[in-house]
C-alpha cells in the first residue's frame, strides 16, 4: 500500500471519528438562562415611545396574566385552513392550529398546533398595541391583558371580521379590527380615537413571543429554524442560539437587536414547515427588533412603528398583516404577488438555491401533472440525467478510449517499473497522442454533488413533500423507508424498526437495498482496479453509501437508485457503440474468485 492510499483511508476514518466525537462531547445546547439578570416588569418591557423610539415593545409577564388569559373570553377562528380562537384578554391571536395537516400520516392524528396560549406548554402567540409617550402612562393604552370588548358578536372568517374596543376612560377609545383571508393571512387594523381635548403621542407595535425553544426543534443544520427577517435589502436567519447571543441590552435586561426598515420588511418566527411573520405594509418605516428574554426564557420578534402624535379630536389607524401557517410554495407565492416582498424566500432554499429554486419548481409542476410523488422524483430524474447527457457521453466515450488503451498502458507501467516520474510522463505521453482526457470520467460525478444535495434539501425543506405517498409502504417520502426484512418488506402489516435505533441501521429496508445493489451493478461496468488498496475501497463503497443513506428520506433514495439505473444503460449504450463492449457478468463472477498465491519459483 503506497503513501497515498494510506493517507486516503486515513482521512476518511479520522472524518468519521470527529463527526462522532463532535456530536457525543457537543451535543446540541439548552437555553442558557442568567440567574443574577434583573427581573423584567411590564412597565419596564413596554418603554415610552419619547424615551426608548427604538426599543422593543410590549410583551406578556406581568403578574396575573396567565390566569387573565385562561380565563378570558375567546372568538372563534375559522377557515378552510385554520381553527381556533382569539383572546380578549389582550386580542391576541394565541389559538391555532393547521385544518389541512395531521402530525403523522396515521388515521386519526391530530391536527398541527402552530399557536398555543400564554401558559400553556409551548406558549407560542401574536401581540399588537401602543406604546405610550408624552404625558401617557401605561394605563392609559391597552396592554397585553387588557380585557376587550368584543363589538357585536359573531366568529372571525373570511366573510365576517369581528371588532374589539377598548377606552381608557380619559378621552381615548381603541379600536381593533382583526379580518382574515380564505388561508392564513391576517389583517389586523388598530384605531385610537382622541377625545382628550389634548394630543397624545403614540407608537403601534405587532410582536410574535415564543416561550422557550419549540419542543420539535430538530437543529439540523440543513434547516433553518428561529428568527426570520427581510429588511429590504437583505433577509436574515437567526437561530434560537443567535438570539441568546445577541448584544445584551442592560436597560431592558435583554438580547435585543434593531434594525432600521425603510420599506419592504417583515419578520417573525420559521419552523421547518411552519412560520408566523409580521407583515407591516410594505411602504412604510419601522424598526425591526429581535429579542430573547433570559429571565422568562421568552423570544420576541417585533415591528416598531415610528410614534405618531394623534391631535386632539382626531384619529389615527395602523394596519399591520400576520401570517400564520405551512410554508407552501403556491400560497408563498400568491402572497409575494400581492406585494409581500420576497415572500417565497421564506423557505429555506440554501446555498444552491439557484439549482434548488429551479428544481422544486420543475418537481412541483411534475407532480401537478403526474399526482404522485414518487413518480414525479423519477421523471425528474430522467430530465436531469438529459440535460447531462452530452457531457456525460463525452465522458463515457473517454472513457471507452481508456479502456481499448488498457495494454499499452499496462506495457508502460512494466516498462517504468519504480520510476514514477518516467511512469507519468510516459502516460501523460500517451494521452495525448490519443487525444484522451483522463479527468473526464469525475465530470459527471462533480456534476451530480450539487444537483444531489439541492435535491435533498428540496425533499427536506419543502412541505410539498411532507407526507407525500408514492406506492405501496412509502406513504410519506420526506421519511426514512418504514420496510424492513422484519416486516417482509412491507408485506406484513406492521412497521419495522423505529428510525435511528441500531435495529433499523442493520435491518435496512428495500430501498437503501436497492440503491447498493445498482450502485455495485453500475461498479462491475469495468473491471476492478488492479491496485489492492483500490480495490477494496471500490469493492466497500457501494455497501457502505448503502447504510449511510439507509436513514435518509426515502425520496431521495429514490432519486439515487433511479440516477444510478439510468446512469449503468447510459454508460453501458455508449460503451457498445463505441466498440467496447462491457464484461458485465465477467467482472462479477471475477470478484468472487480467488487468486491463486505466486509460487516462490516464479519470483
Amino acid at each position: 500500500m503506497d503513501d497515498q492510499n494510506k493517507n486516503l483511508i486515513l482521512a476518511t476514518a479520522l472524518s468519521f471519528l470527529v463527526i462522532l466525537v463532535w456530536f457525543v462531547v457537543f451535543p446540541p445546547e439548552e437555553p442558557v438562562i442568567d440567574p443574577n439578570a434583573p427581573e423584567i416588569s411590564d412597565s419596564a418591557n413596554v418603554p415610552a415611545v419619547d424615551t426608548a423610539p427604538v426599543a422593543a415593545t410590549a410583551g406578556s409577564g406581568e403578574a396575573g396574566g396567565e390566569t387573565a388569559v385562561a380565563e378570558a373570553a375567546r372568538i372563534a377562528v375559522k377557515t378552510d385552513a385554520l381553527s381556533g380562537s382569539i383572546s380578549l384578554a389582550g386580542g391576541r391571536i394565541d389559538d391555532l392550529k393547521l385544518t389541512q395537516y395531521n402530525e403523522t400520516i396515521e388515521d386519526g392524528s391530530p391536527q398541527v398546533t402552530l399557536l398555543r396560549p400564554e401558559g400553556t406548554a409551548g406558549g407560542y402567540f401574536s401581540l399588537f398595541g401602543w406604546a405610550p409617550g408624552g404625558a401617557l402612562d401605561f394605563a392609559d393604552v391597552p396592554g397585553p391583558t387588557t380585557a376587550w370588548t368584543q363589538v357585536g358578536t359573531g366568529e372571525l372568517t373570511p366573510e365576517t371580521p369581528v371588532q374589539l374596543e377598548w377606552s381608557n376612560g380619559k378621552g381615548l377609545t381603541f379600536q381593533r379590527q382583526i379580518a382574515i383571508d380564505a388561508e392564513n393571512m391576517f389583517t389586523v387594523t388598530q384605531t385610537v380615537q382622541n377625545t382628550s381635548g389634548a394630543d397624545v403621542r403614540l407608537a403601534p407595535y405587532a410582536e410574535v413571543v415564543r416561550q422557550g425553544e419549540p419542543v420539535d426543534l430538530k437543529g439540523f443544520f440543513i434547516i433553518h429554524e428561529g428568527a426570520i427577517q427581510q429588511t429590504g435589502g437583505s433577509l436574515n436567519e437567526l437561530s434560537y442560539k443567535d438570539m441568546r447571543n445577541l448584544g445584551r441590552d442592560e436597560t431592558w435586561g435583554a438580547s435585543t437587536e434593531v434594525t432600521a426598515v425603510d420599506q419592504n420588511g417583515w419578520l417573525g418566527f420559521t419552523d421547518h414547515y411552519w412560520m408566523t411573520t409580521i407583515i407591516p405594509a410594505q411602504t412604510e418605516t419601522f424598526s425591526s427588533v429581535l429579542r430573547y428574554e433570559p429571565q422568562t426564557d421568552r423570544y420576541k420578534t417585533i415591528a416598531r412603528r415610528d410614534a405618531m402624535t394623534v391631535a386632539a379630536g382626531t384619529s389615527a389607524t395602523v394596519e399591520t398583516r400576520f401570517f400564520a401557517g405551512a410554508k407552501e410554495w403556491e400560497l408563498l407565492r400568491n402572497y409575494e404577488r400581492e406585494g409581500v416582498y420576497r415572500f417565497v424566500d421564506s423557505i429555506d432554499w440554501g446555498w444552491f438555491f439557484f439549482l434548488t429554486k429551479p428544481i422544486f419548481r420543475l418537481l412541483h409542476a411534475l407532480n401537478g401533472f403526474i399526482g404522485n410523488m414518487g413518480w414525479s422524483i423519477i421523471v425528474l430524474t430522467l430530465i436531469i440525467k438529459g440535460i447531462l447527457f452530452p457531457l456525460a457521453y463525452r465522458s463515457y466515450v473517454s472513457m471507452a478510449k481508456m479502456k481499448e488503451l488498457q495494454p499499452e498502458m499496462e506495457k508502460i507501467k512494466e516498462k517504468a517499473g519504480d520510476d514514477r516520474q518516467k511512469l507519468q510522463q510516459e502516460m501523460m505521453a500517451l494521452y495525448k497522442k490519443e487525444k484522451v482526457n483522463p479527468a473526464s470520467g469525475c465530470l459527471p460525478i462533480l456534476m451530480q454533488i450539487p444537483i444531489f444535495f439541492s435535491l435533498y434539501k428540496v425533499i427536506f425543506v419543502t412541505i410539498e413533500l411532507r407526507h407525500a405517498a408514492w406506492f405501496g409502504p412509502f406513504q410519506d417520502l420526506s421519511a426514512p423507508d418504514p420496510t424492513s426484512i422484519m416486516n417482509l418488506f412491507g408485506l406484513l402489516p406492521f412497521t419495522g424498526p423505529e428510525t435511528g435505533t441500531l435495529m433499523a441501521t442493520i435491518f435496512l429496508g428495500i430501498l437503501p437495498l436497492l440503491l447498493g445493489i445498482s450502485m455495485w451493478l453500475q461498479q462491475k461496468l469495468n473491471p476492478a482496479p488492479t491496485d489492492p488498496t483500490q480495490a477494496m475501497v471500490f469493492a466497500w463503497m457501494p455497501w457502505v453509501f448503502m447504510f449511510m443513506l439507509g436513514s435518509f428520506a426515502s425520496g431521495l433514495v429514490v432519486y439515487w437508485i433511479a440516477n444510478n439505473t439510468i446512469t449503468f444503460i447510459q454508460q453501458y449504450s455508449i460503451m457498445r457503440s463505441q466498440g467496447y463492449k462491457p464484461d458485465v457478468l465477467g467482472n462479477i463472477t471475477s470478484g468472487f474468485k480467488r487468486k491463486k498465491p505466486e509460487s516462490k519459483a516464479g519470483k
